[in-house]
């Protein structure tokens, strides 16, 4: 079987380490580069989280450090969500590798230019990287064959009450990405919050015992946290969505759509529009069974073995 070349680019995060965990263990993916992007955390404290986390799973590909902001806005942390590290919680391994010597887009179009079949990219932070890959290297637009993000939402915002995180960091980015023409899978909010992983299912996960199982658990945890303040019955994982997106589709309601994103709104910038005038640009999730991706989340975690004695 011809698995799928992928690169991972994120801002880490707890839901993009568990996002980067379900892909080391899929059979489907094959990880050929993993970049940091600002957005959760500052990029050094990214970069930093990418290279612990990337250590943990074993993934051993290149690592680059992304842009340091935006591409025409200052840098927006989320220290209230993720911490003062942007991965808090447990302790984490040091990093076993070194940063690679290329920056974000440079790796990025060397692994596409290098790959003998299209790319996927899997974004799961603000679209910086990508965006300035498309800006710098039109040339390489057919190598990537889609791009799948975590990022907006149709009928709401999270960080303003019309825009998502992710793409209020750099909308800028996200409407290059839009207008792209490459194939585009979205996992916005409208399925991300239907993606909650339930304190019952910490403990499945944490049962596995072995010590990815007890970190995603202890993330997991973490994460829930903040969510808990503020009425939510479980945890939330945003960017899982946009690698269970390639790996069980099954999983997901999707809908095909026309994304454009408001870039100049006074109270609306960052805010992802959707609607049905052709063409559609982006195929849409809009609902996900939740039982099968907690069972999906415990399987991916049972994967990485039994404990060591």
């Amino acid at each position: 079987m011809n698995r799928i070349p992928v690169i991972l680019d994120g801002d880490p995060g707890h839901d993009d380490a568990i996002a980067w965990m379900l892909a080391a263990v899929s059979p489907l993916l094959e990880i050929r580069a993993v970049t940091s992007v600002c957005g959760n955390q500052t990029i050094e404290k990214t970069t930093y989280n990418a290279m612990r986390i990337c250590t943990l799973l074993g993934i051993t590909c290149p690592i680059a450090m992304g842009k340091p902001a935006p591409l025409m806005a200052p840098p927006m942390n989320a220290p209230s969500v993720h911490g003062q590290s942007g991965l808090d919680g447990p302790k984490l391994p040091e990093p076993a590798m070194e940063l690679c010597e290329l920056r974000s887009v440079e790796l990025m179009a060397q692994v596409l230019r290098e790959s003998e079949t299209p790319v996927t990219i899997v974004a799961t932070g603000p679209q910086t990287n990508v965006a300035a890959l498309l800006l710098a290297h039109p040339e390489l637009k057919p190598k990537i064959r889609q791009i799948s993000f975590m990022g907006g939402g149709i009928a709401h915002g999270n960080w303003t009450p019309a825009a998502e995180f992710n793409i209020l960091v750099d909308p800028e980015a996200a409407d290059i990405v839009m207008r792209s023409g490459i194939p585009l899978i979205m996992s916005g909010l409208d399925v991300t919050e239907k993606a909650l992983i339930y304190p019952a299912d910490f403990e499945r996960v944490r049962a596995v015992g072995n010590e990815v199982a007890r970190v995603v658990a202890d993330w997991l945890e973490f994460f829930y946290e903040f969510h808990r303040r503020l009425g939510y019955p479980g945890a939330p994982l945003h960017d899982p969505v946009a690698v269970v997106s390639l790996i069980r589709p099954d999983l997901l309601i999707s809908k095909d759509l026309c994304v454009e994103v408001e870039t100049k709104g006074e109270y609306c910038r960052g805010a992802t529009i959707g609607h049905d005038r052709a063409p559609a640009n982006a195929r849409v999730n809009l609902g996900i069974d939740r039982d099968g991706f907690a069972a999906l989340l415990v399987e991916a975690v049972a994967a990485f073995g039994e404990e060591k004695r």
